[in-house]
């Protein structure tokens, strides 16, 4: 909706740029803390500065500054513009206007640019570090999803972050067997298969999955963008974007869902596997013991045999399997976006605006 006329007298601005069509992580950290924020009713007047093919995307509640689409340089220049007067404005992706106007937060999904430059290129890698240096010097409070990424920020940038962790998406939940049926037939799914989602890129270490189930002898079926048909491994299957209302049945299709990732500052598509009841297989890394717990099998990054016989182990174990998605029911359940919003809205209040 347009902003209104009749303003409340707490108007909280939101930089909310990076929000896309087609989901990631970061997007749904948008969509479903500005939902959270937007239920609580307060009376404050809520506004997302967006690009155009993103306005729809956006909750009711949201009031909406639509600026053109970009990406690359002229996004990250488009950040550092004001995003209108406001009591408070915050970064959802780091980004913060160069005179913020009031109190400033920055979220911090990650520093994975500074930790794994190798898995960017060299322009991405040195101008995201620039904003995020930049968009921190300005920040009067940080928000980080882990204390993993929190102890990064700390350690390289000698700031205090609040570790507000993230959630499932509110909508998503188990599939039906029906529904689960109708999928593998549309997709013409193998019997058993190991699922990943998320983007083909090097810090997400497919090949190192692909190479672990030749071994086990299990198909993979990957779910997300890649870049280029090259980076296919050998033998997957690559289905592209799926759908929100097709991924709790992919999920509950999935013999094991594998997330074998390098680095991660959150880690959200292990969360949504467990939602949807799929046991996960995972790596020992960065922020993943944290926030999967004993609700998934974990084993080291990059370790081909490791996964292989994880793989292998699992598949061949029902039990295993059922234990495994209870669990990760269990643990998914635990959070929410509603204790999100209220850990939001705590540092808005330490800031002093209430809302």
């Amino acid at each position: 909706m347009a902003v209104g006329d009749n303003a409340p007298v707490t108007t909280v601005a939101f930089n909310a740029l990076a929000l896309r069509p087609k989901g990631t992580g970061v997007q749904t950290y948008i969509r479903e803390l500005l939902s959270a924020l937007a239920r609580s009713g307060t009376g404050a007047q809520l506004v997302a500065t967006v690009q155009a093919d993103a306005a729809a995307g956006l909750p009711d509640g949201i009031h909406t500054r639509v600026r053109s689409c970009s990406d690359g340089l002229r996004r990250a220049l488009s950040g550092l513009r004001s995003v209108g007067p406001a009591d408070l404005v915050h970064g959802l992706d780091v980004d913060l206007p160069v005179f913020p106007r009031g109190p400033a937060v920055s979220t911090v999904h990650d520093l994975s640019v500074f930790d794994v430059p190798w898995a960017f290129s060299r322009v991405r890698a040195l101008g995201e570090q620039v904003v995020i240096r930049q968009a921190l010097r300005r920040a009067d409070a940080v928000l980080a999803p882990s204390s993993f990424t929190a102890e990064r920020v700390a350690a390289r940038f000698g700031l205090t972050a609040t570790v507000v962790p993230e959630a499932p998406p509110n909508d998503l939940s188990p599939a039906g067997p029906d529904k689960v049926a109708r999928l593998r037939l549309r997709c013409d799914l193998p019997e058993r298969f190991v699922l990943h989602v998320g983007c083909v890129e090097p810090r997400k270490d497919v090949r190192t999955l692909a190479e672990a189930c030749r071994q086990a002898g299990v198909s993979l079926v990957l779910a997300g963008p890649v870049p280029r048909s090259a980076d296919v491994p050998r033998g997957a299957v690559a289905l592209g974007y799926v759908p929100d209302e097709d991924l709790s049945a992919l999920y509950g299709a999935a013999t094991v869902v594998g997330y074998p990732t390098l680095y991660e500052g959150f880690g959200l598509p292990p969360l949504e596997a467990m939602v949807c009841g799929a046991p996960v297989l995972a790596s020992r890394v960065a922020s993943l013991p944290e926030v999967l717990g004993d609700a998934a099998r974990l084993v080291p990054p990059g370790d081909v045999d490791a996964w292989a016989t994880a793989l292998a182990d699992l598949i061949a174990d029902d039990a295993a399997r059922a234990e495994l998605s209870t669990a990760g029911r269990d643990r998914a359940a635990a959070l929410t976006w509603s204790e999100a919003a209220n850990g939001t809205r705590d540092v808005y209040r330490s800031l002093g605006v209430e809302l």
